[in-house]
């Protein structure tokens, strides 16, 4: 049963010494039915977040989140042009973690709600470039996974080979991807630090006289040094937005991105559909795994017609000359250490309604994937997309952000003595629990950060 906002607060004061709170409401940033949340008022006019996980899986998600951001120092975070969230405190309830965040005040747009041309799209693709830039030794110093391009390779035909054991994987889709798994040319990229996770719902922007800025980047629980390709996946649900997102982002990057970059962006997209199969039969729900299945049967029928938007390539890529100048131009004189930690992880997020929009069986969503063009060719319109602030307001999907609900002090008092009374260990701290990543890497487990259809938190 979820936790209500009261309680929620009342946690949060076990977590936060001398924690004052005037008044609780819900959050609605990126939130599932995976954790309780709400945001809180403080006493000293603060603005905070505290989130309680609902499942074992969720517990897994904010543990290595809780490291994730303690590897991102001062220093890190000075290297990006957004927020990430600091943890102000933490604590325990009945053997589940209490954290309580700052917030990062703003507003999310569905992926097929952002506009394409300057503004949203384009900070967003310059947000995803900053992280690719970071340094990846933070990265292993922690012991987050630092996989090589090889290993992200295994990791894509782990997911095929698992999917296919089930039965219910169609054989032109698996003869799609495995093709594109055996292609070496597809898997010729230097790794980077990537956030491992991104979705539309991870950029919290703000209104600016430029227009929607990305100012926050929530739900660091995949971090990781791997494949960049893994943070766009989810433009195939951002219709000509994606273009625009695309541009901004090999603008902003520090390099030149591989000229397969697409390609692979696709096939992780598609491996999404794979994912959720395996969480359904994972978790034993036949109404995931019909639903799975129904979209794979889409996916053959809509994007396997397609001839314009290949996984693989029979005869490699050829280089303009512009492409060649560019890329010596650009490319870094030293490449970052070899090696990796061994270590690796599955933690893809999952939001119903984004696979649904990427290959959904209605017909706005197969024209919006059958009808994707070439990122550095478009002009666009800016008449024919309102302003992003008209479109989050009112969308029947959103949970949004507040109101905080003014807390009595005989209400708080209540709640706080019975959480406290329920609170555990007070010395409670994150631990990476290696055994569970390691499962993660052999297929194993669920992943770590999948989440549940059509849920809904505080």
């Amino acid at each position: 049963m979820a936790r209500s906002h009261l309680t929620l607060a009342a946690l949060a004061t076990s977590a936060v010494a001398d924690l004052q709170i005037l008044g609780a409401g819900p959050f609605g940033h990126g939130t599932t039915g995976d954790f309780d949340s709400a945001l809180l008022r403080t006493g000293d006019d603060r603005e905070l977040v505290v989130r309680v996980p609902a499942n074992e899986r969720a517990a897994s998600e904010q543990s290595v989140e809780l490291i994730a951001l303690q590897a991102m120092t001062a220093g890190i975070r000075s290297r990006l042009p957004f927020e990430v969230p600091t943890v102000v405190g933490q604590g325990s309830t009945r053997g589940t973690r209490v954290v309580v965040y700052n917030h990062l005040p703003g507003y999310n747009v569905d992926a097929a709600d952002i506009p394409a041309g300057d503004g949203a799209a384009t900070s967003i693709g310059a947000a995803i470039a900053a992280i690719h830039t970071l340094p990846g030794s933070f990265v292993a110093e922690v012991g987050l996974p630092h996989l090589t391009a090889e290993e992200c390779r295994n990791e894509a035909r782990s997911v095929i080979e698992r999917a296919a054991s089930t039965r219910q994987l169609p054989t032109a889709v698996r003869k799609r991807w495995t093709d594109a798994a055996a292609d070496d040319s597809l898997w010729q990229f230097q790794p980077t630090v990537i956030h491992g996770s991104l979705g539309a719902d991870s950029f919290i922007l703000t209104d600016h006289e430029v227009g929607p800025i990305v100012t926050g980047v929530l739900g660091w629980g995949s971090l990781r040094v791997g494949d960049p390709a893994r943070d766009l996946h989810w433009l195939s649900g951002a219709g000509e937005a994606a273009e625009s997102v695309l541009a901004a982002y090999r603008s902003s990057a520090t390099r030149s991105p591989d000229r397969l970059l697409l390609q692979r962006s696709m096939l992780h997209a598609e491996l999404e559909l794979a994912r959720w199969l395996l969480h359904g039969v994972d978790a034993r729900d036949q109404a995931i795994i019909d639903d799975a299945v129904g979209l794979l049967d889409g996916l053959v029928d809509h994007v396997l017609g397609d001839l314009m938007n290949p996984l693989s390539n029979t005869t490699g890529p050829i280089l303009a000359v512009s492409d060649v100048e560019d890329m010596l131009s650009r490319t870094p004189q030293s490449s970052a250490p070899a090696g990796s930690s061994g270590i690796g992880m599955q933690t893809d997020s999952y939001d119903r309604s984004e696979l649904e929009a990427v290959f959904g069986r209605d017909a706005e969503g197969i024209a919006g994937a059958d009808e994707k063009r070439d990122p550095d060719s478009a002009e666009h319109d800016d008449d024919e997309n309102p302003p992003v602030a008209e479109k989050h307001d009112g969308h029947p999907d959103t949970v949004e952000t507040g109101p905080i609900t003014v807390v009595s002090p005989e209400d708080a008092a209540s709640d706080i003595i019975a959480a406290r009374g329920d609170r555990g260990d007070a010395g409670y701290t994150a631990e990476l629990d290696f055994s569970a990543l390691e499962l993660a890497e052999s297929g194993e487990v669920t992943p770590l950060t999948q989440r549940r259809p059509n849920s809904s938190a505080e």
